[in-house]
């Protein structure tokens, strides 16, 4: 090529918007000698990529894996404008087409037009062979075939979406399109969960085909997937609910219904989030199910409106709004929605509702990143959520009578409340275009990378592609602008609208609604600590009214416990956990004879009622727990031997997994919910819990692994050693409730085939987390501390651990190692093992470098890893002074001396801590201060997790809460200022001892 001819080129290039303008030229004429076109055909679609220079680079690299379906698609000229339109727009679909280059030829005769949901469905139920409702095999095959399958009909999504002249009049429909491909991905992954849960992923049978395929499962969609209003990668909120015909019904029992369709929907959720070789789609949420992540993850119908009538909350209505049978059995999901309209549609009733809702937007807000704040598109102010937020309000408010404006989707509802004259046509047309307009931006940012995120762009080159992406602007500069001023627009109509005092007054609960208790008993239950008292005196009436001798006991027994409920933590809780323990009880003579005669029987059970939410939802599921409150041997947790003992029995008695570790999860709960019980109680301590609550998981695990060797492995497998080892505080045997089981897995193959034994240590892997899954009290095996962390292999030969860690262990690893101890498996394998991390923990001479390295990671620990907001001061692991300042510290000295101190050689953080003061290593003053802090901060973490029912590392800042973990820890009531002063008081103590020996 001449000068001029290269000058001319180079030129083109620019006009059609290349940056780099040599490097393009260079692959282009490689791209067209690998596809033999002439280099000018190749820039004939150039024009349609938001960025050119990407799209060229990812077209190049494709082309040289496989240029076969690069040339079959360029003789296609739409599917070319397609191709260099989506690799100009995603990196995220650059990197599925060079995973999967013959997915490119698909564009090729694919035309323009948007799939129709029918489409959708019968394109992902042919990709895994469906039929009847089952997928033709459920291995991880079917998994991979169902995600690409999703990918190539999400291409074609957004190639419409990209090459549409007018992205914001197309926004509604490609959201729309958006959520009938999760519907129908839902539906497929579904039916490979049939076939999964009918055949077992080992081929081991979990439960009859028949069973499997007469009960029937309900996805319904919440939130954008309901609304038909979805993201291109978007959490899929749903719900699931269960059924099955009469006859069904009265042959296997209700029970047997739920367990199929929770396996269902564990394995359906799977199949779409779940880590395989073809990454995961979007996260598939169930959160906003009766009780959260608390509850359980299937209900039938019945029991759905049994909570909804009885427990949901104003913001549960708020979320229903949207609901959609998603996939599933469409007439029970017509059912659902049908049986929860009209409580949707009269919640706003509720007193206070209006406010509530108010706050709850507020509170989203406030929650952002300070960072974020200024480039949030969904939540900050000016975003999605107030006009989502604004409309969904008006409609719950004026719904209550006018049901023409009863819609799913923000854009229907908002022409209806215009329609009908619940706010101007101009606001209306506002927010709509605003609306629009942001949805489009957040969809262009989703695309960019296919992952979920709702944050602007910063840097100039990628505002550049977004305005070309969207066509809102022709500048990154004017993109930007034109946000702000959108964000303006819809913030100044949100607090119009949003504020309205005429919704509180619409909204206004009736008095006569609180004639169903004398006015004297409300106030007197008010007066004494319930924050309900109308509901208070509905619990009461449900427990004391009708003739039997159970309420005849109860209405004796009431005025004194509800007295003792009014001295707990939180006594409208202890009452409402108390009344569905005794409607779940019955009639049972002994509970009612416990309660009339055994006075310290039912003031401990108000007192753990009223003080734990962790223990009132395990006591919903195994009410006969009351009965150890009357016999204080049957609080303390048992014995390691005895539950082994009883695992053992377990297994003995069931042939499959699935039916002995139902019966495991069953033990599990129940002795966790034993020793919570004891704990607060005041029965155990710190240490004695830690080691209660290890045991529960050693065992645990133990009787896992037991039972799937017997599934996973054949006979010719017998040989192959596996263990686990576990990790963190795990290993140390200093567990907490909510702590994490952080683990290892090693394998030895003994004469195995390497590949095979490779192969069967994954299954094992992931059968032990298959089956270790439990949603009312879970279990996490977190095997994030392996060699290489996350990106290492789940399993690996102790050879390869012994090759890892000679040649490539990094300082962190080996003290990682300082607490591994193995606790499931092969024990001549857990004694190599144990021998082979004893080198690596326990070295000869320090290396100072690895030392160096550790105090670097720690300091970037505590700036990093802090969540966002959070006051690092009352944080009680990462903080100053918390947990990991104790446990740092010991590691280091360990690594520093163990060699030399043989009682340094431990696992556990406060037996290497007395054992560094009596070596003299640390000062008596020190050690003291740092052992406080970390026996306080155990038991200010299980406490919070204990009063919640839900884990977290930061200790509250609301008085309530303060004061209820103070309570657990014995301290008197009002204590809420104490226990915060005590906590920080102690944390600067142990930082200054750490500050001064770990960097010192």
């Amino acid at each position: 090529m001449s000068t001029g001819e290269r000058t001319s080129s180079l030129t083109e290039l620019a006009r059609l918007g290349f940056s780099a303008l040599s490097e393009s030229a260079e692959m282009l004429d490689e791209l067209a000698t690998a596809l033999d076109v002439p280099r000018g055909d190749l820039l004939r679609a150039a024009a349609a990529a938001a960025d050119p220079d990407g799209a060229l680079l990812a077209l190049t690299r494709i082309a040289r894996r496989d240029a076969q379906p690069v040339r079959a698609v360029h003789s296609d000229p739409q599917g070319w404008r397609s191709l260099w339109a989506l690799l100009g727009a995603s990196t995220g679909f650059a990197e599925f087409f060079l995973r999967r280059p013959d997915e490119v030829a698909q564009l090729a005769g694919a035309g323009l037009g948007l799939p129709s949901p029918e489409t959708l469905r019968e394109e992902m139920l042919d990709a895994i062979g469906a039929e009847d409702g089952f997928a033709a095999e459920g291995g991880e095959e079917a998994w991979v075939r169902l995600r690409v399958r999703y990918r190539r009909l999400l291409a074609r999504i957004a190639a419409f979406d990209l090459l549409h002249p007018d992205p914001l009049e197309v926004m509604p429909d490609i959201a729309a399109r958006l959520a009938d491909a999760a519907g129908a991905a839902l539906e497929a992954s579904l039916a490979i969960a049939r076939t999964r849960v009918s055949r077992g992923a080992a081929g081991a049978s979990l439960f009859p085909a028949e069973q499997v395929a007469r009960t029937n499962l309900a996805i319904i969609g919440m939130g954008k997937a309901g609304a038909r209003e979805l993201n291109y990668v978007s959490d899929v909120d749903v719900i699931f609910v269960a059924g099955a015909d009469d006859d069904t019904l009265a042959k296997i029992g209700e029970s047997r219904v739920v367990d199929i369709a929770t396996r269902l929907a564990v394995q359906t959720m799977r199949g779409i989030s779940g880590a395989e070789i073809e990454p995961p789609l979007w996260e598939v949420d169930a959160n906003l199910r009766p009780e959260g992540k608390q509850g359980a993850l299937v209900r039938t119908l019945g029991s759905h409106l049994s909570y909804y009538d009885r427990w949901a909350k104003s913001w549960e209505f708020q979320a229903l709004l949207k609901a959609r049978p998603l996939a599933g059995d469409a007439a029970l999901g017509e059912q659902y929605v049908a049986a929860l309209a009209p409580k949707v549609w009269t919640s706003a009733a509720r007193e206070n509702f209006v406010d509530s809702v108010q706050r709850m937007r507020e509170r989203v807000t406030d929650h952002i990143p300070a960072e974020e704040v200024s480039v949030q598109i969904k939540l900050g102010p000016g975003g999605i959520r107030d006009v989502e937020f604004t409309v969904q309000l008006l409609q719950l408010v004026h719904g209550l009578t006018d049901d023409r404006i009863r819609q799913r989707g923000t854009l229907p509802a908002l022409e209806a409340l215009a329609s009908e004259g619940y706010i101007g046509r101009a606001e209306a047309s506002a927010f709509s275009r605003d609306y629009r307009a942001l949805r489009v931006l957040e969809h262009r940012m989703q695309l960019r990378h296919l992952r979920r995120t709702h944050l602007m762009p910063r840097t100039p080159d990628e505002l550049r592609v977004l305005a070309r992406a969207t066509g809102l602007a022709e500048t990154g500069e004017r993109v930007w602008q034109t946000w702000e001023a959108i964000k303006r627009e819809v913030r100044d109509i949100h607090v119009r609208l949003f504020y309205r005092p005429l919704l509180s007054a619409v909204a206004s609960l009736p008095e006569a609604e609180r004639s169903l208790s004398p006015a004297q008993a409300h106030d007197r239950l008010a007066a004494i600590g319930f924050t309900d008292p109308a509901g208070a005196l509905r619990h009461i009436g449900a427990l004391t009214s009708g003739l039997s001798r159970k309420a005849t006991i109860q209405r004796h027994l009431m005025p004194v416990m509800i007295r003792w409920f009014a001295d707990g933590v939180d006594p409208d809780y202890g009452l409402l956990a108390f009344r569905r323990i005794s409607e779940r009880l019955g009639d049972t003579p002994w509970f009612l004879r416990m309660l009339r005669d055994s006075s310290g029987a039912a003031e401990s059970l108000t007192r753990v009622l009223s003080g734990s939410r962790y223990v009132g939802e395990l006591m919903e599921w195994i009410p006969e727990s009351a009965a150890w409150l009357d016999d204080p041997d049957l609080l303390r947790p048992r014995s390691g031997l005895a539950l082994q003992e009883e695992a053992r029995a377990i297994q003995t008695r069931h042939d499959n997994a699935d039916d002995a570790m139902r019966a495991v999860r069953a033990l599990r709960r129940r002795e966790l919910l034993r020793t919570a019980m004891a704990a607060i109680l005041g029965t155990l301590t710190i240490e004695e819990l830690a080691d209660a609550l290890t045991t529960i998981t050693e065992v645990t695990i133990q009787a896992t692994l037991r039972a799937v060797r017997r599934d996973v492995l054949e006979p010719e497998d017998a040989p192959l050693d596996f263990s686990v080892i576990a990790m963190g505080r795990f290993g140390g045997a200093e567990l907490g409730f909510g702590s994490d089981a952080d683990v290892m897995y090693v394998y030895r193959p003994n004469g195995i085939d390497p590949e095979r034994a490779a192969r069967k240590a994954l299954q094992l892997v992931g059968a032990l987390r298959q089956y270790s899954e439990d949603h009312r009290a879970p279990l996490d095996l977190d095997a994030g501390l392996r060699p290489e962390g996350r990106n290492g292999p789940l399993a690996r030969s102790l050879d390869a651990f012994e090759e890892y860690y000679r040649r490539w262990s990094l300082s962190w690893e080996a003290q990682a190692l300082l607490r591994a101890r193995g606790v499931a498996g092969s024990v001549k394998l857990i004694t190599a093992f144990t021998g082979l991390a004893n080198e690596v923990r326990y070295p000869a001479a320090p290396d100072p470098a690895g030392l160096r390295e550790i105090k670097r990671i720690k300091a970037r620990v505590e700036n990093e890893r802090l969540p966002q907001g959070a006051d690092p001061a009352r944080h009680l692991k990462l903080g100053p002074g918390g947990l990991s300042d104790v446990e740092w510290l010991v590691q280091l000295l360990q690594l520093q001396y163990a060699h030399t101190v043989p009682a340094l050689r431990t696992t556990s953080t406060t037996v290497a801590l007395t054992a560094a003061r009596d070596a003299g290593i640390v000062p008596e003053a020190d050690a003291a201060r740092l052992f406080e802090a970390w026996r306080l901060a155990s038991r200010l973490r299980s406490a919070n997790t204990l009063l919640s029912g839900q884990t977290s590392d930061v200790l509250p800042t609301d008085r309530k809460k303060l004061d209820g973990i103070g309570r657990l820890l014995e301290y008197p009531p009002r204590s809420a200022t104490q226990v915060e002063e005590d906590w920080l008081r102690t944390a600067r103590r142990a930082r200054r001892s750490f500050e001064r020996l770990f960097y010192g």
